[in-house]
């Protein structure tokens, strides 16, 4: 009998952890504490600057960024501006935000990302119904390729339409920033000191044209790979390198097993983590 009654015990309790609500992601700040979205979303309004770094085939993040783009423009003037449009394709996006030319001729005329219908779309869409102004803030990826391969001297030797499509040069780098150390440690053998370059042609191109768009009073919101702005660098050292009281609030995305704790390796990844159960569904 006494058995029955241990094992009925431990059954309940099973069914119970079975039983409760299943959540998708959690919020941390960078000192591992949990917050609510509320909360997040009360500090992004006191910001210039929001930096969204997501993961690019996280429906979650993809989500969420909408959903925080919404809330703010709901209470504040908002810009918008992505990594995932080149600067060069501005004169595009503009014309089919105010309704020149329809998502079939910008799909022929404009770089869009594979994944854009599905994960982009619906928040230039929003920019569009709203009249938001939304900027491509990335160096053509053309031009990126000449930095890995060339260095930064090669920049010069572009036009003068070409370098409106980026950071103004000669670019400021600094080779001993942690993320560019650990893309150089990662790629080992194959890699050159060119290389961390190239990303940093693209953070610092990022950043120029935020710095570009600022409007009194509102908040620019940029969506970008996490990797553009973990652990406080890339577009937000060249935000801070250019004007060191900017006010910005950095948000990063990983993936955890755990939702209930923020793990050790990304405390002080941002100032707020969204930590997302690693088997949510890919958009690719």
């Amino acid at each position: 009998m006494k058995t029955k009654i241990i094992l009925l015990i431990a059954l309940f309790f099973s069914i119970s952890g079975i039983s409760q609500d299943k959540k998708a992601y959690q919020i941390f700040d960078k000192n591992g504490k949990k917050i609510c979205y509320h909360k997040l979303f009360k500090k992004t309004l006191k910001s210039e600057v929001v930096l969204f770094g997501e993961y690019h085939n996280n429906s979650i993040s993809h989500w969420l960024e909408l959903e925080l783009t919404k809330d703010i423009a709901e209470i504040k003037t908002v810009v918008l501006g992505a990594e995932m449009l080149e600067a060069d394709n501005q004169i595009q996006l503009n014309q089919y935000l105010k309704g020149e030319i329809n998502q079939k001729k910008l799909d022929s005329t404009a770089r869009l990302w594979p994944n854009y219908k599905t994960d982009y779309k619906p928040l230039v869409d929003f920019a569009k119904e709203k009249n938001i102004p939304f900027i491509a803030t990335n160096i053509p990826r053309r031009f990126a390729a000449i930095v890995s391969k060339k260095g930064f001297e090669e920049l010069e030797t572009l036009t003068e339409e070409e370098k409106s499509w980026m950071a103004p040069q000669p670019i400021p780098y600094d080779a001993n920033l942690p993320g560019y150390l650990e893309m150089m440690k990662m790629m080992g053998d194959h890699t050159s000191p060119n290389m961390p370059k190239s990303q940093a042609s693209k953070d610092a191109t990022m950043a120029y044209f935020i710095s570009k768009n600022l409007v009194a009073n509102s908040v620019f919101i940029h969506y970008n790979g996490t990797y553009h702005s973990d652990n406080f660098e890339g577009i937000n050292w060249y935000l801070k390198y250019n004007n060191s009281n900017i006010k910005i609030i950095t948000i990063a995305t990983v993936e955890q097993k755990d939702l209930s704790k923020l793990e050790k390796d990304n405390y002080n990844k941002a100032d707020y983590i969204i930590v997302i159960d690693e088997d949510v569904t890919k958009t690719y």
